[in-house]
C-alpha cells in the first residue's frame, strides 16, 4: 500500500497530464504504479467511468472537477486492511459456478440491456456483452439458486430482462444517472434488482 500511496503523490490534476497518464501502457509500470494509475484515472476522468476502446485501452475523457481527491490515504489504508486476505480475480462470470457454495452471496452488475433500439451501448470493454451473454448469465443465476447460493443482479427494466428472470423476485428501483449524451436523459432511470432468495 505504501508504494501505491507514494506513486499517487506524484500525480496531479491537469488536463494534458491526464492524457499522458491515460496513454501510458500499464505493462511499462510497476504494480504500485499500475494501481496508482487506475486510481488517478478514476478520480480525474469523466464521472469516474471505466470504458475501453476496441484495442483494450482506457478511453474516458478528462473530467471537470474543482479539486478532486487523488490520494485518500485513510480510505486506501482501510481498504487495504479489509482486502488483506481476499483473493480478487478477473474471470468470466460463469466461472462463479466453479467456486460459489451454499451460504455464499454473489452480486452481478453486467452491462445493462439497452433501453431502446438506438441505445445500443452494451459494453465497457472490447469483448461486448450482447443478448446471448445476458441469456447465459440468467442460466448461471438460476443454477446458483438451484445450488443454494444467494445471488442478486441489477439490470435495465426491460421486457427482455423481466422475461429472463421470470420466476425470481424482480423489484423495480430508480437510480440516478449522471452519464448521458443528452441532458434530458440524465436523472432517475428505472432499473431492476433481481434476487433468487
Amino acid at each position: 500500500m505504501e508504494g501505491v500511496i507514494a506513486a499517487l503523490g506524484h500525480h496531479h490534476y491537469e488536463r494534458d497530464y491526464y492524457y499522458r497518464v491515460r496513454a501510458q501502457s500499464p505493462d511499462d509500470l510497476s504494480l504500485p504504479e499500475r494501481a496508482a494509475r487506475v486510481i488517478y484515472l478514476n478520480k480525474t476522468c469523466y464521472n469516474g467511468l471505466y470504458r475501453e476502446n476496441r484495442a483494450g485501452q482506457f478511453n474516458v475523457p478528462f473530467g471537470r472537477y474543482t479539486n478532486p481527491t487523488i490520494c485518500d490515504e485513510p480510505n486506501l489504508r482501510a481498504v487495504s486492511a479489509t482486502l488483506r486476505d481476499v483473493d480478487i480475480a478477473r474471470r468470466r462470470f460463469d466461472t462463479v459456478l466453479d467456486y460459489a457454495k451454499p451460504g455464499d452471496f454473489v452480486y452481478f452488475d453486467p452491462p445493462y440491456v439497452p433501453l431502446s433500439a438506438t441505445a445500443n451501448f452494451t459494453s465497457y470493454d472490447r469483448a461486448g456483452f450482447g443478448p446471448d451473454d445476458q441469456r447465459q448469465l440468467s442460466h448461471v443465476f438460476a443454477e446458483l439458486a438451484r445450488r443454494g447460493v444467494r445471488a442478486m443482479l441489477s439490470n435495465s427494466d426491460t421486457p427482455f430482462v423481466r422475461e429472463l428472470y421470470a420466476g425470481f423476485s424482480v423489484e423495480q428501483v430508480f437510480a440516478a444517472r449522471a452519464v448521458n449524451s443528452k441532458a434530458n436523459g440524465r436523472g432517475k432511470v428505472a432499473e431492476v434488482l433481481v434476487t433468487n432468495y
